[in-house]
């Protein structure tokens, strides 16, 4: 069991993991009326400043928790509605026991129990509060029993289906010996504390922000299945629980006290639209790209720049690392209706969105990986307007690189990562100053890539000329046209040189264009080429110290768009040594033809053979299209081994289906990418790997700790496009 041995520690993870805004409450007694005078239910306190989750922590102690019980529909009728379809109670009957890996009741803790004015149970623990796997607490509610772990980073303890698979599917799992080492770490002293008995409360607390709707008619036993089934949710919750077995000596800290870094980001989603009635249930493909928000006037210009914030401390002798990211978004769809009618919809419909994760800790794990569960905060658009919408996502668990040209007193160089997170749109309706959720206007499966390049103040692209990059990219465009879905990736190389106080980039790409016309036929075209003439130039930043140079870029065609215009090609950024650089590229229109909206990587070329050895971590995601089903893929921590002049790829994928005749989008179903390929060094760090109709293409970094791979395959007769990362693993 034990308790909390540092406050200090405890508060800063309690601080920065998922804080909530909206919160939950119980009735005094379950015969009475479902009033709930007095306190808050999230269905009508939608907060931007809060994951799907909430918290209320008010009146209690330090050493307090709040109950909260919610039961599936059928088994709670009278209970009052809140989010996910689930009923708000008064439980009939308590219990809190300590366990073991069996979930045995091994007896009591010390505890007393109150209730507040609003008919909430208060728990107190007289030793602390817990922040292991070993106290239970179980509700129940009729013939229903539900249970929770004690544990939890926000202090109200939802008692629910969601914390019910939480107990069976992790503790239970665990052998002896893990179990006994997860113990071990959560009763270490004040001078041995171990930083993983952190991921408990953590993880306790973000299985809440998952927005799964549980059905109205679910027992607990559906219930469960449900999520068992829900293939992304199962995911984390097993990556947390494997994350929870790694010991104090796998962690690190970043070798500044703080680092900031650009972050260039592209999601590529496919979800299921309800916004307006003429194709209320199609299938939507979307893509989400990293972009500046102005936030000042016209007379007083602020913006907010697409940013990951690193920061490292000691505390008790454990290295602490903690993150925080802010990346505002535009946002493009393209509805696939039954009977192959396509609409589009830009910037005229989707206002300037953020995805913004919640202040939390992380593990640096042996100086290369940043391990982390990580919640997401809502957020709301056109506010106050005749349609306001609010966005909520699903957590997702945070394995990212990090490496490259870090110094004593820098943090690494970069941060890449690429993850998958479910969301909602839901309408928003204005009642008591409060926003109350009404219908869902969309469900949405987006699968992100993310690389976050180390801010330098003073960069100077000079350092980029006379260098020879690689190239990859992934682009869509979304249209109403005879074509309305093309997405394009390809490969090449980049010649860079100063020419007329620019940098100007001669490349070289080939490609291939996976497209879907208007008849719903889909087909891929293998013999694309392009040869442009580019220029790049430094595009400043405006910080609270001024105007700065903090490596961010322009990409254009001829002439330069400067701080605040919107360059031919795109905005992305540079590592401080100019070895890597990403671009977002949106509306990119090449003179040799459109690319569209997309995620443009460029590696440095080397003069060294490729790895033979070594393993990597692969994310990313690949778009498949068949004639009548739209299929979005996401490799979910896979692994590429190279041995020799051979390789193989093992990852597991989440996959979202649609089905365009019956109009249906599948959430994420489990699946698997498995193949043994031949791997083989084309020269100058380009790099091939090939298995049948599998195909990947692209470059390895000078230091071969990183892959930039384009994925192309056909499987069934699903032509299949994707970009993927891949990153050495200690």
């Amino acid at each position: 069991m034990r308790l909390n041995p540092g406050l200090f520690l405890l508060s800063f993870v309690a601080l920065t993991t998922a804080c909530g805004g909206g919160e939950d409450a119980i009735d005094s007694v379950r015969n009475q009326p479902n009033s709930f005078a007095g306190t808050k239910n999230p269905v009508d306190d939608f907060s931007p400043g809060s994951t799907g989750d909430s918290g209320n922590t008010s009146g209690l102690s330090t050493d307090e928790v709040r109950i909260t019980l919610e039961m599936p529909a059928s088994l709670a009728p009278d209970g009052e509605p809140t989010r996910r379809n689930l009923r708000l109670v008064q439980p009939d009957s308590i219990s809190v026991y300590q366990t073991n890996r069996n979930l045995q009741n091994l007896g009591s803790v010390l505890y007393t129990s109150r209730k507040d004015s609003n008919g909430f149970t208060i728990i107190r623990f007289q030793n602390g509060q817990l922040q292991g796997p070993d106290v239970i607490i179980e509700a129940s509610y009729g013939n229903a029993t539900l249970r929770a772990l004690a544990a939890d980073a926000d202090r109200d303890i939802k008692i629910n289906p969601f914390s019910e698979y939480l107990v069976r599917n992790t503790i239970p799992h665990y052998t002896s010996g893990e179990y006994q080492g997860i113990i071990d770490c959560v009763n270490a002293s004040n001078n041995a504390l171990c930083l993983n008995k952190y991921v408990w409360p953590a993880l306790a607390d973000q299985v809440h922000d998952f927005e799964i709707d549980i059905p109205t008619g679910a027992s607990v036993a559906s219930a469960l299945d449900l999520l068992s089934q829900r293939a992304d949710f199962a995911s984390y919750v097993s990556s947390m629980a494997n994350y929870a077995l790694l010991d104090d000596q796998s962690s690190g800290k970043i070798s500044a006290s703080s680092a900031d870094y650009n972050s260039v980001f592209m999601g590529v989603e496919l979800g299921q639209t309800f916004l307006e009635s003429s194709f209320s249930g199609s299938g939507q493909w979307g893509v989400r790209l990293g972009r500046e928000e102005q936030t000042g006037t016209s007379s007083t210009p602020a913006y907010r720049y697409p940013g990951l914030t690193l920061a490292s401390f000691d505390v008790f002798n454990i290295k602490v690392t903690s993150l925080a990211t802010q990346i505002p978004y535009d946002r493009k769809t393209l509805v696939h209706k039954s009977g192959n009618d396509f609409y589009a919809r830009g910037e005229d419909t989707w206002a300037l969105n953020t995805h913004s994760t919640s202040p939390g800790a992380a593990t640096l794990e042996e100086d290369a990986r940043l391990l982390a569960g990580r919640s997401l905060y809502q957020s709301i658009t056109d506010k106050n307007s005749a349609r306001t919408i609010g966005w909520t996502r699903n957590p997702y668990f945070l394995d990212a690189y990090t490496g490259g040209a870090g110094s004593t007193n820098t943090g690494p160089d970069r941060a890449l990562a690429g993850y998958f997170s479910a969301g909602k749109a839901i309408a928003l309706e204005s009642e008591d100053s409060k926003l109350r959720r009404k219908d869902e206007l969309e469900v949405h499966y987006l699968s992100a890539l993310e690389l976050n390049l180390l801010r330098e103040e003073g960069f100077d692209t000079d350092i980029l000329n006379d260098r020879d990059y690689n190239t990859v990219y992934l682009t869509t465009r979304f249209s109403e046209s005879a074509t309305p879905v093309q997405v394009e990736a390809g490969s090449g190389s980049w010649q860079v040189r100063a020419s007329s106080g620019n940098s100007s980039v001669t490349q070289i790409q080939a490609f291939t264009t996976l497209s879907r016309d208007s008849s719903g036929a889909a087909y891929a075209d293998n013999t694309g080429a392009r040869s442009d003439s580019w220029i790049i130039t430094p595009r400043t930043a405006l910080l609270s110290s001024g105007n700065k140079e903090i490596g961010r870029l322009n990409l254009d065609i001829n002439n330069p768009a400067g701080a605040s215009g919107q360059p031919d090609l795109g905005v992305g950024a540079s590592v401080p040594d100019g070895s890597l650089l990403a671009f977002n590229l949106a509306n990119a229109a090449s003179t040799s033809g459109a690319m569209g909206d997309g995620l443009l990587i460029a590696g440095e070329q080397s003069l060294s053979a490729a790895p033979g050895s070594g393993q990597y971590r692969v994310q990313g995601f690949v778009l498949g299209m068949v004639d009548g089903f739209n299929r979005l893929t996401h490799l979910d921590n896979g692994v590429l081994e190279l041995s020799g002049s051979t390789a193989s790829l093992d990852s597991k994928t989440l996959e979202v289906l649609h089905s365009v005749n019956d109009e249906s989008v599948s959430p994420p179903n489990s699946g698997q990418l498995s193949a043994n390929l031949a791997y083989s060094d084309e020269g100058s760090g380009r790099v091939s790997f090939s298995a049948g109709d599998l195909l990947l293409n692209g470059l390895v970094t000078q230091d071969q700790s990183q892959f930039y791979l384009v994925l192309q395959n056909v499987t069934n007769g699903e032509e299949q496009l994707g970009l993927l990362i891949a990153t050495r693993l200690p």
